[in-house]
């Protein structure tokens, strides 16, 4: 007996493709290249809540004129258990827009940190006295963010 999921889709030929057509596969999660932080984090939850690549279970990358590439969870009709786990988080995915807060503040911190690094010290200074910080705190090569403000700042909320 086979899943047919509620929430999800399975592959249809868009206008103007070349590759590989996915007609036995459902479509679950995609990212691409200007992903935010949020669609990364659902990206990579949902592939492990799946248990990660398998022989019917597949990330799909493609590249794309827009954005450079396109990655994508392609899952096989026959494999109805990670049907079922992929359109049970598409739908918690329509009540809430995260899989999983902890592993998307993490890749936020992340990003703030690798931004951080980047700038320069004039730069820093100029975050530190916008968060009410020494200017100080600019020479070192990780910040302090004891209310929130800077990560808030560095990731552009």
């Amino acid at each position: 007996m086979t899943y047919t999921p509620k929430h999800l889709a399975l592959w249809t030929l868009p206008n103007s493709y070349v590759g590989e057509h996915w007609a036995d596969y459902y479509v679950f999660l995609s990212q691409h290249r200007d992903s935010d932080s949020v669609t990364v984090s659902n990206y990579i939850c949902g592939l492990r809540s799946l248990g990660g690549s398998s022989k019917t279970v597949l990330t799909v990358t493609e590249s794309h004129w827009a954005v450079g590439w396109v990655e994508w969870i392609a899952i096989h009709k026959s494999d109805s258990k990670a049907l079922e786990i992929a359109d049970k988080l598409a739908g918690d995915l329509i009540v809430y827009p995260v899989l999983n807060e902890d592993h998307w503040s993490g890749l936020e911190y992340d990003e703030a940190c690798e931004y951080w690094e980047s700038m320069s010290i004039r730069d820093r200074a100029e975050y530190c006295v916008r968060a009410g910080q020494s200017i100080f705190a600019a020479r070192r090569d990780w910040f302090d963010d004891p209310d929130g403000r800077m990560q808030e700042m560095l990731n552009g909320v």
